[in-house]
């Protein structure tokens, strides 16, 4: 299984910083889908999921990555 992220609007998989591309093959493989995650929040990455990628594509598992949420915004002003 390859660990991919992908734009939810272009369909186009994460290569490199700036770079994507449109077949999964040349895209970056992430480590874990956490470590994914972790990279979209750091890189600022919006309305990308990410693909669960295997032999098979009927097994594929597309998630989405929400945007992190304001921590700050959701507490109550006293």
């Amino acid at each position: 299984m390859r660990i991919l992220l992908q734009k939810k609007e272009t369909g186009l998989y994460f290569k490199d910083v700036g770079s994507w591309t449109r077949t999964s093959l040349e895209a970056m493989d992430f480590v874990s889908s956490s470590a994914a995650i972790d990279f979209c929040a750091v890189n600022k990455l919006t309305e990308v999921q990410v693909v669960l990628k295997f032999d098979e594509q009927k097994y594929d598992i597309v998630l989405p990555v929400m945007p992190p949420r304001d921590v700050a915004a959701d507490r109550p002003i006293a």
